[in-house]
């Protein structure tokens, strides 16, 4: 489903009147928000000037017996993010990497980039892309994605989330179909080619359409302490300006396995680790020194970006993961704001491929329908800038390269016996 809007700023003037009449003490309530993000914020400073890390760690070994403690299934939900140790065994990272640099070496893929389709996602945030290759389907990509070991951590994502509330079902946990994306090949010395902070999935969607409002009804009608950012309740049904690079799929959270080791420093990821941070950006906006036709410097099609003139407290927190070896995977919620360091001073490249958590429901299914034969086609999937590199790569993953749980997760019917 796709969100259009015909008049963008006689829409915005028109929603935000609503939203103030059905919220008359918009203005209290931002306050009382505003000192709950100041102590959660605190919170995170405290942490990251004691040397220890703002976002929890977990090790891949407890999630495959089952033995994370509830403690630190409540600090994931409080942050809003995890890093995992040891997803994949460090040798196997370290030679996905090496034939990820083969491959795009070998199909001449620099030279293919200076034509690349623009997308101009992150076209309003104040650093250029880092380098993000438009790659999909390398056997790497294909390989992580339908593995054991990451479906296991998938799943316990997906299980942190209400499945089901309000009377419905929302989505089904123990699926993870695939969305093919990304990765990303940081050089050492890479200057200004960050992204500032931002969150994926909607932007001006999330006050503007009906179903996005939903999701966060309760903060909308005043009751902002029952909002749950873990309640998938109208998730799957909120619609997206249409835009190359927006996701389409509903996320749980998004993700990321690292190929080579990567810390403070190198160019590497930072988050605000509060799960509820949507709430301050929600009525930010409806605060009466914002213009009546504006919406904190969100504009459709792009990223949602998080700006210091609107948004510096929540700024405050923004912080550089842990140090990630080969193999580690981070995950963060999909309403987590999110960035990533201008500069990369480390020693070698900071390599990752983009591998989100996505729960099985009726949106996602749609969007396998459209995937899967961009995947036999080597074509870019549909999100995406059609640039359609790979239909004549070597070395590019096809359809004998699925596993029985691979072909599951690309929506493909089993291979006949």
């Amino acid at each position: 489903m796709s969100f259009v809007i015909e008049n963008l700023p006689e829409t915005t003037r028109n929603i935000k009147k609503e939203l103030q009449k059905a919220l008359p003490n918009y203005a209290e309530a931002f306050r009382e928000v505003e000192a709950e993000m100041r102590r959660k914020v605190d919170t995170l400073v405290k942490e990251r000037e004691e040397g220890r890390p703002v976002v929890p760690i977990l090790q891949y070994s407890d999630i495959a017996a089952g033995t994370v403690s509830p403690e630190l299934v409540e600090q994931v939900k409080a942050r809003g993010a995890c890093v995992v140790r040891s997803a994949f065994d460090p040798a196997q990272a370290r030679t996905w990497d090496a034939e990820i640099a083969d491959y795009v070496e070998d199909n001449r893929l620099d030279e293919k980039l200076a034509n690349a389709a623009e997308d101009k996602y992150f076209g309003t945030l104040a650093a250029a892309k880092p380098q993000i290759y438009g790659i999909y389907w390398s056997r790497p990509q294909v390989q992580a994605r339908q593995s054991e070991s990451l479906t296991r951590v998938r799943v316990f994502l997906n299980r942190l989330w209400k499945a089901e509330s309000e009377g419905r079902l929302h989505f089904d946990p123990e699926q993870v179909p695939v969305y093919a994306d990304r990765i990303r090949r940081r050089p050492p010395g890479s200057s200004s080619l960050g992204l500032s902070p931002h969150v994926d999935g909607g932007s001006v969607e999330r006050w503007l359409d009906g179903n996005f409002r939903q999701v966060y009804r309760h903060v909308f009608r005043g009751n902002w302490r029952d909002y749950d950012p873990f309640d998938a309740a109208w998730r799957p049904e909120v619609r997206e300006v249409p835009s190359p690079a927006v996701c389409s799929m509903f996320r749980t959270f998004q993700g990321w396995t690292a190929l080579t080791q990567q810390g403070q420093g190198d160019g590497t990821l930072q988050l605000i680790p509060i799960a509820n941070s949507m709430v301050y950006v929600l009525l930010r906006a409806l605060q009466d020194d914002v213009p009546e036709d504006e919406l904190c410097g969100a504009k459709p099609g792009r990223a949602l970006s998080i700006q210091p003139e609107w948004h510096g407290l929540l700024l405050e927190g923004l912080t550089s993961i842990p140090l990630m070896q080969p193999g580690d995977v981070v995950f963060w919620h999909s309403d987590v704001v999110h960035a990533v360091e201008n500069e990369h001073w480390g020693q070698g490249y900071s390599n990752v491929m983009y591998i989100a958590a996505i729960p099985g429901c009726a949106k996602n299914t749609a969007y396998l329908a459209k995937q899967a034969p961009a995947f036999l086609a080597g074509k870019t999937p549909p999100d995406f800038a059609p640039d359609d590199f790979e239909v004549d790569f070597r070395g590019r993953a096809t359809e004998a390269d699925l596993t029985p749980l691979g072909r599951s997760q690309m929506g493909l019917r089993p291979r006949n016996v």
